[in-house]
């Protein structure tokens, strides 16, 4: 079922849900845009004099002037200027806070207690209020004082030290990706309190903390720690556990592979026009795949040079087998154009303009995301 723009038909998921988000930058409005996607009315509290960090993040910025950074993350949403040094902002905020279902903050910890907006004076007047709180370390007293930036928790959570290759410098992922985590354990917290709330009559408080949020994505190499105190190492673009899983040279062009499983290793060989390479001793198993990868990507370049990686491609695709060229995001939206999966969704502005934003990936069939608002323009103080 394709998705509405604009809230045409549908009833939406989360349509009687009201949030009060407080958030910034990227971990919080994310979470707080999938809500909206799904029909949750969210108002988004903003600083006079500026509003959201990433208004300012910029370049690139869209022909009106404003930044891409803080329209990624922010359609379907209302905002509002509320100055928390005063008291009649607080009041107002309060007011609010009163009449929410959700509260989304992801100021240093402490400061919403110092205002009277933490959760437990804000539970004594709306005990059904959902409180999310998003740091970077926690709250506790080792974590409080620490700064949650992206970068910082991608080199203290060990994410930088198995990205890159071995020879090189730990490297850092191409986007915030442990803000976009911690969101999306934002959002899944939300929700599973919002179903505990219709249980109980109450709401709670959520806590997600970009570092822990982080450990917990490691998944295998995690894993690999806790279980066999292996501490993982960088391997560039090759897998610890499963080979051939790697970009490898043709003759134009480099062609990624990511095979899982033995046969797909036999119709690779096939393609390459080598069965008894899957026979091989030294290949026969992913685990002696593993053990003797260099050797293995030696004979796979030898045979991959006959043809360009375009090619290379069409043909692996075409028999089930994981290849395919490294694409820009030019050719990586083309792409999921091209396989049907429109990628994105024009959003019509206030002004008669429209704005191009990705799509929300999830697909619900009986109520799916709808667009109904671009990204607010800074109100008036």
């Amino acid at each position: 079922m394709a998705s509405a723009v604009n809230g045409e038909a549908d009833p939406s998921a989360l349509g009687r849900v009201r949030i009060l988000d407080f958030s910034r930058v990227l971990a919080g409005p994310f979470a707080t845009m999938m809500l909206a996607d799904f029909g949750a009315e969210v108002t988004k509290v903003e600083r006079p004099g500026g509003g959201d960090d990433t208004r300012a993040w910029g370049p690139p910025h869209d022909e009106r002037g404003e930044a891409t950074y803080f329209q990624s993350v922010n359609r379907n949403k209302a905002s509002v200027v509320l100055d928390m040094s005063t008291d009649a902002g607080l009041e107002e905020l309060r007011r609010r806070a009163r009449e929410a279902d959700v509260l989304v903050e992801n100021f240093r910890p402490g400061l919403m207690a110092s205002k009277g907006l933490d959760y437990e004076s804000l539970r004594a007047e709306n005990p059904r209020l959902v409180y999310c709180s998003i740091t970077g370390f926690g709250s506790g007293e080792g974590g409080a004082p620490l700064p949650g930036y992206d970068l910082l928790i991608q080199a203290l959570g060990g994410l930088m030290s198995v990205t890159g290759e071995p020879d090189g410098q730990p490297m850092k992922v191409g986007v915030a990706l442990v803000d976009v985590l911690a969101g999306l354990f934002a959002t899944v917290g939300i929700l599973v309190a919002l179903r505990a709330r219709e249980e109980s009559g109450e709401g709670q408080l959520v806590e997600v903390d970009l570092m822990s949020a982080l450990l917990a994505s490691l998944v295998n190499q995690g894993s690999a720690y806790t279980i066999a105190a292996v501490v993982p190492e960088r391997l560039g673009n090759r897998h610890p556990s499963i080979s051939p899983y790697e970009v490898y040279a043709t003759a134009a062009g480099g062609l990624v592979l990511a095979v899982g499983n033995d046969r797909q290793f036999a119709a690779l060989c096939e393609e390459l026009g080598a069965p008894g390479l899957a026979a091989d001793p030294r290949f026969a198993t992913n685990s002696d795949r593993v053990a003797n990868r260099d050797a293995l990507g030696a004979e796979l370049e030898r045979l991959l040079a006959a043809r360009p990686a375009a090619e290379w491609s069409a043909a692996l695709l075409a028999r089930r087998v994981p290849a395919g060229q490294v694409n820009d995001l030019g050719a990586a939206f083309a792409f999921a154009q091209r396989i049907g999966l429109a990628p994105t969704v024009d959003i019509p502005r206030e002004d008669g303009s429209t704005v191009s934003l990705t799509r929300n990936p999830i697909r619900l069939s009986a109520t799916p995301a709808t667009y109904r608002t671009a990204p607010p323009r800074m109100p008036e103080d």
